[in-house]
């Protein structure tokens, strides 16, 4: 990440200074330290952003844990705690599009806005046997992590970038959580927990995305969330905080600014 951090608590890393408070939850392969050049566009005068660690994760690593849904939701509560928000809006990216879902179901009455970017639906992934066996492999083979990024990319992105990021996830996470967070947000289920919220939802599908994309958010989360707003990101795959930053700034800032 290139731009400065405000402050930092024991958990999250802050950036802004803004009455629009939200809590950012990253997904499998990062952490609360890097989510890309996206971080470079965001309004730090009208929000403040806070990046929290999983457990094994960041400036966790070696904590230990359950590597659990509900363990991050209940994180992530404390880190408001701490903090002194007493409402906000969430951002979960991938794995963290699961992790906002356990928080708002823990806490429906403190979250504003829900913000899923490429989100793993509260149903968890299904996955057949060959895919479960690459998924599976990821945490102890860097090949399989690069596999599966290029993959939820439409291997289309330089090998250079494939590489970083493949290094970042390792020097950043712990195998045992890595491992352990595989089967939580593949396969827990949330679903009947969050049936009948109503609150303003945005979900953010890559064009290039063949595992979390438009079909497949249309399928789960507008079925979970009939009233939720689905917007396609042109040019983007599974990471549009490192592929298409400003305009993934640009989406999530004016939905939030209306609520």
């Amino acid at each position: 990440m290139t731009r400065e951090f405000s402050r930092s608590t024991d958990t999250c890393l802050i950036l802004g200074q803004g009455a629009h408070r939200v809590l950012c939850l990253n997904g499998w392969f990062g952490h609360a330290g890097d989510w890309g050049p996206w971080t470079d566009s965001l309004d730090t005068k009208a929000f403040t952003y806070a990046f929290m660690d999983y457990r094994g994760y960041g400036r966790r690593r070696g904590s230990g844990g359950d590597y659990s849904m509900a363990e991050i939701a209940a994180d992530a509560l404390a880190a408001a705690d701490e903090l002194g928000w007493e409402d906000f809006s969430l951002i979960g990216h991938s794995m963290g599009g699961m992790a906002v879902q356990q928080v708002l179901a823990e806490a429906p009455e403190r979250v504003r806005a829900l913000v899923g970017v490429c989100p793993v639906p509260a149903s968890g992934v299904p996955f057949d046997e060959a895919g479960w066996g690459l998924f599976s492999s990821a945490a102890q083979d860097a090949g399989a992590r690069r596999a599966i990024i290029d993959l939820t990319t439409g291997n289309r992105l330089t090998g250079t970038w494939l590489d970083a990021m493949v290094q970042s996830s390792l020097a950043h996470s712990d195998r045992e959580a890595f491992a352990a967070y595989l089967e939580a947000w593949a396969r827990t289920s949330l679903a009947e927990r969050i049936q009948g919220l109503d609150l303003p939802v945005l979900v953010i599908a890559g064009e290039h995305d063949p595992a979390l994309g438009m079909d497949t958010c249309r399928a789960t989360w507008l079925q979970h969330y009939p009233q939720a707003t689905l917007q396609c990101m042109d040019n983007a795959g599974h990471y549009p905080m490192n592929e298409t930053p400003v305009a993934l700034a640009s989406a999530i800032e004016a939905f939030l600014r209306e609520h």
